[in-house]
């Protein structure tokens, strides 16, 4: 029995991690986008405000990160300055240690300062943690995102299907410009 469930787990992380690997048009892209701005607006106090300061969003509505060891994520997105989709872009990351299974979640990159947003579209690839620090934002509840006294360039936050996410990192995650 033992290994029909490691084969059944294998099978489905790679099932997966293939339909990560298809690649989504733009209007897939855009679509998702503008929902995942929605549940942030909708799911984070004072989110459709904070968003308003935004020099530019970076936004990767459904990350998949699947393992069984070894693990590795991926997801595509977009980046809106001005309310219009500037350029698209993928995340990829990998993790080792002890983890089993799949899920979804979606990443918002919020670019606070035009020097911080001017650096990453200039970039080749960018890595958080090597090219530039992302600070992830845990809010308790009822929590308006605007109290927050954030000096940070560039804010992130991590959604699921059950809302913010905590204790996460974003360090090591690859972000690559994709020509679409």
């Amino acid at each position: 029995m033992k290994t029909f469930h490691r084969t059944f787990v294998i099978a489905l992380v790679c099932c997966l991690m293939s339909a990560a690997a298809l690649p989504a048009s733009k209007t897939e892209i855009d679509i998702k986008v503008t929902a995942s701005l929605e549940q942030f607006k909708k799911e984070v106090p004072g989110g459709a405000a904070f968003l308003e300061k935004a020099q530019g969003v970076l936004v990767f509505p459904e990350v998949l990160k699947a393992g069984f060891g070894v693990g590795g994520e991926y997801g595509e997105g977009a980046l809106v300055v001005g309310g219009q989709t500037a350029d698209y872009y993928s995340t990829a990351a990998a993790s080792f240690g002890f983890q089993l299974g799949a899920q979804v979640k979606t990443i918002v990159m919020v670019f606070l300062a035009k020097d911080a947003l001017d650096k990453f579209r200039n970039s080749a690839g960018f890595e958080v943690g090597a090219d530039g620090s992302v600070a992830l934002v845990e809010l308790g509840a009822g929590v308006d995102i605007n109290t927050m006294n954030i000096q940070d360039p560039i804010v992130g936050f991590v959604l699921s299907n059950k809302g913010l996410m905590y204790n996460l990192t974003l360090e090591g995650t690859k972000i690559t410009k994709l020509n679409k």
